[in-house]
């Protein structure tokens, strides 16, 4: 399976967009905007959810690995437990994205052939938290950074999140700062201002999007 995901973007008439950024940029508002404009929508984090559902194989190796104390009182994995337990140990981390990983990118493709079966030339867009730092870039087509400025991602995690502000500082140092991730970028979405503004970004990358895509159609 690793081969396929690796491979997808192969020579096809489809076009695979990855979306990221930092936490609380904003990256699931511009996707929404992108998926209203008629591009299908493939979300890692629901993705990841889904795989540690109880039943899956990815559940039980956590299960085993981290103990029950992970788990709700309904069976559950208490995910926001998990994610304080690997924030604050790497090598924890590790083992949980090496439990996770595979299977989200066996959905991944699944959820790619299952569009594309539907429309060859579709614009699909991946919304990947992590794309960069996982080294996923190669995958895509183009990428779009979603991008606010420091000091707003920490006051937006502080809001959404009810944590402190030494929380939020940690949970940023796990990921890339995201003005770094700007080098990676095809196409900037600045989410800091309304969201009239990055509504008529995102508007303009659509277009973009769609001269590209018709010209990978004509190439192929």
């Amino acid at each position: 399976m690793e081969a396929s995901w690796k491979t997808i973007k192969g020579e096809h008439d489809y076009l695979l967009l990855g979306v990221t950024g930092g936490i609380a940029s904003g990256k699931t508002v511009v996707a929404s905007m992108l998926e209203g404009l008629g591009a299908p929508l493939i979300d890692f984090d629901l993705l990841a959810r889904q795989v540690v559902e109880p039943g899956k194989p990815a559940f039980r190796q956590i299960v085993d690995y981290f103990g029950k104390e992970v788990l709700q009182g309904d069976g559950t994995l208490n995910r926001k437990k998990l994610s304080r337990i690997v924030f604050q140990d790497t090598e924890k981390r590790k083992q949980l994205e090496g439990f996770t990983h595979p299977p989200i990118y066996e959905a991944f493709v699944k959820g790619v052939n299952a569009i594309t079966e539907q429309d060859p030339e579709a614009i699909i867009q991946a919304v990947v938290p992590l794309l960069i730092e996982k080294n996923l870039q190669s995958i895509f087509d183009k990428v779009l950074v979603v991008y606010v400025p420091l000091e707003q991602q920490i006051e937006r995690l502080v809001e959404r999140d009810g944590i402190s502000r030494k929380e939020a500082a940690h949970m940023l140092k796990v990921q890339l700062p995201i003005n770094e991730k700007l080098a990676y970028a095809d196409f900037v979405v600045n989410n800091e201002d309304s969201m009239e503004e990055t509504k008529k970004q995102v508007e303009e990358v659509w277009l973009e999007l769609k001269k590209l895509q018709a010209e990978k159609a004509r190439a192929g």
